[in-house]
Order: structure tokens, then sequence, then C-alpha cells
């Protein structure tokens, strides 16, 4: 029996305003309603607004260790419940399980990190240049925090943007995506239970259309951060635009991995394996290019194929399935598409290429890992985001033509070279344009206490994750303390060297 969920609003649980409801379906079984949400609209957004915007005072002058406290027993809270919102996770969007707990354990690794923060805060001193006078900044809340995130990792995304802004003393208005709204609810629970006070964070469910746009165009709410796709990002951008609203941009990626002739294949053909196909390609990170030199790309090419070949395809709940379902039927039609076009391209399709249709569940959504080879970097295939189990491999002739292919991309997010030689990681390091670089590693994997974000098309120049997150989050304010007991001119030329 399915179950249903409910908009979280002033710390009250409600169904929307129009009384209208959305249905949640499984992805490996689309038979099956996970279950039922509210379509919410304008008028729900705004009561979520007024209530977070009450409730601002009062969370904003809590001390930011005491912040930070809440945070730790959130981390608790999502330990104890790990496994039953991994379930969850798979249900809603297909991931297997293990990568649902992961996703859930990156939330955790969030908590604890930006509860550290608390009493880490920090401003800044310096000596001011007159004497008896204090110099120093500090960081302040900004006030309404509009959250919009996907379905690809629906806690780990959420945790990564709401918990700074909390921890900095900002209020929040979220809308998860209509693909997941199960484990949004499940989240703000624990935020709930953990001591977030009512209003402090709002759950608006419902379109990106009705929801979405209403949050990122209301007047009283002064930062978005989002995480999609990059057309969309875009569209934000120019809204914000209008009212110098903060905006903070995680957008798309085309991420390559070059594999050199002095590579560990074996060890490369893992990463490849896992950067391409863990999540059923479904991430921003996701290896979507495979930069091969030609000495090697033969008989790389065909190993993978042989290893994608084997993977179990299945429910994520099952603990043989290797690879789920793609999220929805427009996902699949999409993937399909993509498959075809490389084939009009001229592409050679090495493996996959095909829906799958599993014993247990013919009717999901699911895709074989699919390799093309003889990839140019000018095709389609190479040049625009899939999201999904489809791996283009381009051959490249030495170390410089691997680089310059790999940057030939109007995204800049991820990237990795696996090679033996020191002297080519380190200029890979420096020459590759893209936020992230692993060497050795595949190109998904990021770490909590790190930055994450990239350049080009894939962002606005912010980074979630880390240290820097907190300057998305928060205003600097400079202050001066003069104690002198007279008046003192600064920017005055009045140096006793210069002669003022």
């Amino acid at each position: 029996m399915s179950e249903r969920f409910l908009n979280f609003i002033a710390g009250e649980w409600c169904p929307a305003t129009s009384g209208k409801w959305l249905e949640d379906r499984n992805p490996a079984l689309p038979g099956e309603v996970v279950a039922t949400f509210p379509d919410s609209e304008k008028e729900d957004v705004d009561r979520a607004v007024r209530a977070a915007r009450r409730a601002f005072r009062e969370w904003s002058r809590r001390p930011a260790p005491a912040r930070g406290e809440v945070l730790y027993r959130v981390a608790e809270l999502l330990t104890a419940r790990k496994d039953a919102i991994a379930a969850l996770m798979t249900r809603e969007m297909g991931k297997v399980f293990v990568e649902a707990r992961g996703d859930v354990q990156e939330a955790i690794d969030t908590a604890y990190y930006a509860g550290g923060e608390g009493r880490r805060l920090y401003g800044e001193t310096t000596p001011s240049e007159l004497p008896n006078k204090f110099a120093m900044s500090v960081r302040q809340p900004i006030g309404v925090c509009g959250i919009v995130t996907p379905w690809n990792f629906p806690v780990a995304i959420p945790a990564w943007k709401m918990f700074p802004a909390l921890l900095c003393g900002n209020t929040i208005v979220f809308k998860p995506s209509s693909e997941t709204p199960g484990v949004a609810t499940k989240l703000v629970e624990v935020l709930s239970e953990a001591g977030i006070p009512p209003g402090v964070v709002n759950l608006v469910h419902g379109s990106g259309r009705s929801v979405g746009n209403a949050i990122v165009d209301h007047a009283d709410v002064n930062l978005i951060s989002f995480t999609g796709s990059s057309d969309t990002g875009k569209a934000i951008a120019a809204s914000c635009g209008k009212t110098l609203k903060r905006c903070s941009l995680e957008l798309g990626g085309k991420n390559a991995q070059i594999v050199m002739d002095d590579a560990d294949l074996e060890l490369a053909v893992e990463g490849a394996l896992w950067g391409a196909f863990g999540t059923t390609g479904q991430r921003c990170t996701a290896t979507s290019r495979l930069i091969l030199h030609e000495a090697i790309s033969a008989e790389f090419v065909k190993r993978l194929a042989r290893r994608a070949a084997a993977l179990r395809i299945g429910n994520g709940l099952d603990p043989e399935a290797e690879v789920g379902p793609l999220v929805n039927a427009g996902a699949l039609a999409k993937v399909t598409g993509y498959v075809e076009v490389g084939k009009r391209e001229g592409a050679r399709l090495v493996c996959g290429g095909e829906r799958v249709r599993p014993e247990r569940c013919p009717d999901g959504h699911f895709f074989a890992p699919t390799i093309f080879a003889g990839v140019r970097r000018d095709m389609r295939i190479a040049r625009e985001e899939i999201f999904g189990p489809v791996l283009a491999c381009i051959d490249v002739p030495d170390f410089d033509e691997a680089v310059a292919t790999l940057n030939d991309s109007r995204y800049g997010l991820s990237s990795s070279i696996y090679t033996r030689d020191v002297a080519r990681a380190f200029r890979a390091m420096r020459d590759i344009e893209a936020g992230i670089t692993y060497v050795n590693g595949p190109t998904i994997g990021a770490e909590v206490h790190l930055p994450f974000g990239g350049v080009k098309e894939t962002g606005n120049g912010h980074r979630e994750a880390g240290r820097q997150v907190y300057d998305v989050f928060s205003e600097w304010k400079s202050i001066y303390v003069d104690y002198s007991g007279r008046l003192q001119k600064a920017q005055i030329d009045t140096h006793p060297l210069t002669g003022g």
C-alpha cells in the first residue's frame, strides 16, 4: 500500500492548498505507486516563505555552536534510519541499495562536518591603519534560502545545501524533485525531530513549473541554490539577475577519463566501469567520455566491454543487482534516442544499446550499459549530456591531444587521468579545465570536506561542500571599533612619512 506524503510549513504537515495530488512510481516496477504527494502551487510557496521569514530572527540569533549541535543530532538520527531511507530511495529513483546507503552516509558526513563548523565559523581580524582602532570581519546569515534539488542524490544534495545554510543561521524553503518526494519528507522529519524550530525548514512538494518558479521569483527569498541541468540553471540565473538575488548553481557535466599508454589497464577498466555505469550513469560526475591512447585503445575497449556486458541489471533492492533502472520513461526514451544518434553519426556500437527487461520487472526502465567506439569529438554523443549508461570512446595519439579533447566541452565538472608518469599527472592537474580532477581514480567519488563544483557551463563559480560552501550561505560584514576617543580619518593622506 502506498504512503501519502505532505508539505511541511511552519512546523505543520499539510496538503496543498489546491487539494491536488501527484503520484510517485517505482522505476523498476512502474505499476507500483510508492506514494502520493501534494501538487502544490504559488499559494503554498507564499505560506512557506512567510513562515521562513518569521522564523529567521530567532534562528539567526541562536549561537552558531548551538545550531551545530542540532546538526549533530541530525547525523545521529540519519545513522539510525539509514537502511529505511535507503530502501525508500531505491524504490523512488532506482539506484541499487548499497549506493542508496552511500547517499545517506554522505548526508551523515555532511551533518557532522557542518556541525563542527558551528565552533569554527571563522571571521578575520586584521590590524587597522590607525592607532587605537580595531578591525575585523564576521559572517552574517543571508535570510530565506530557496533550495531546489534533483532526484539522483535525493538526500546527499539537499544535505550539502541545507546543512551549511542552517549552520549559518538562514531559514529554508525546500523544493525536492517530484521523483523523490518520500526521501525528502524523511529528511525533513529528521530535521524537525532533531530540534529545528517550526518555520526554519519548510518543505513544498510539486512541479518545477509551479513550485520551483514560484520560489525562484519570490521577492522575499534572498538566495537560490539549485542543482540540475545547465539550461534550467541559465533560466534561474536570468530570473535572479533581475533583482540581484544571490544564486548558486551546480549544473551539467560531460566528464572524461583519460587512459594513457603507460596506465595500469585493469585499474583503469575498474574506474571506467564504476564511473560510467554507477547509478546507471545518472550522476553529474559520471564518466561519459573515455579518451584512450591509441596504443592501448583496442585492448582497453575489449576488456571494458566484457566487464560491462557482465554487469547484473535489475531492481535495486535485489542484492544481486549492480545496475538499476533509469529514473522514468522519459529518461529511457532520451537514452534510447541518443543511442540512435550515435549510430547515425557513425560511431561503432560495441555493447549494449538496448532496453533490458529483467524477468522480475519486465516493465521497468532498464537500459543495458552501452559503449561506443570510434567516436569523434564533434559527435553529439561526445558533446551533449546524456545522463544515462552510455560511454563514448575517443582515440588520441598523445597526452597533449588527450587533454585538448577533454577540454573541448562546454562543461567542466569532473575529470580523470590514469598514468604512471608523475610528470604527466601534474601537467594534467594543471591543464585540465575542470573543477575536479582525479589521478588514477574515476570521475565519481567526491568527499564532503572538499569543494565541489565546476567551470564553464557547469555552474556560476560557487562551490558546494568543503569550507567554501559557507561563502555561499553567508554575507561578510566588516566591523571597525575606534577606541581612541577622537575623530580619526581613514583613507586620508595623513601618513607622517608622506607629509600629509
